[in-house]
């Protein structure tokens, strides 16, 4: 069912809302994602963005999706075919690095919620211009980082920014901050070598501090 770019946006919203911090994943191994979700939904981190950048991601997706509690979207939606594909693994919504207007149209026609990425005022304004005030600011650091996201709320107050992109656990409160911060994304909550390992218990533990990071 087509969505509008409004109810896109409410709805990312809505996901961004649920935690202070979105894990991005790069799964190379069907295997992990399940015991993986578990551990990040366990310690408090529902929202869950899969990248579209191993051949596994697909069946992560699907995998992730039937865990109770977890909200599973494709991160580096790049194409028509990439949407179509991810929302029939299973994703509930979309990330994308950027924006152009064949990718949203095949997101707004598949139903599919997206956080689409900006890294400038004007990339902001042409998303507000089409409906979407829920963006993903990316790449976070190399852009202008948390100083460059607070110069936007005075002109650009309607928008909020999910930033992404260099984001870890000692700059992570510097954009938590920020009055048009909804939320951030990071990976350093799933270490690729703790999941590699096994090692949930753990995973779950870095997810915990994570969701109890002020904002």
């Amino acid at each position: 069912m087509p969505i509008t770019p409004k109810d896109a946006s409410a709805r990312a919203r809505d996901i961004a809302n649920a935690a202070p911090i979105v894990p991005v994943l790069v799964v190379e191994d069907v295997a992990h994602a399940k015991p993986l979700a578990e551990a990040l939904v366990a310690g408090g981190l529902p929202a869950l963005e899969v990248t579209l950048r191993t051949p596994a991601a697909l069946d992560v997706i699907r995998a992730m999706a039937e865990v109770p509690g977890g909200m599973v979207g494709a991160g580096t939606l790049l194409t028509p075919a990439d949407v179509k594909a991810a929302k029939e693994a299973g994703a509930t919504f979309g990330v994308s690095p950027g924006a152009t207007d064949i990718l949203l149209d095949a997101c707004e026609a598949e139903g599919l919620p997206l956080l689409p990425g900006a890294a400038s005022a004007s990339e902001a304004m042409a998303l507000l211009e089409r409906g979407y005030d829920m963006l993903k600011f990316f790449p976070a650091e190399a852009a202008g980082g948390a100083k460059f996201i607070g110069s936007l709320a005075s002109p650009l107050p309607q928008i909020s920014f999910c930033p992404t992109g260099g984001v870890n656990p000692q700059n992570a409160t510097d954009y938590l901050s920020l009055a048009n911060v909804v939320c951030a994304g990071g990976s350093w909550v799933a270490p690729s070598k703790l999941v590699k390992d096994g090692a949930w218990d753990q995973i779950e533990a870095l997810a915990k501090e994570a969701s109890l990071l002020p904002r």
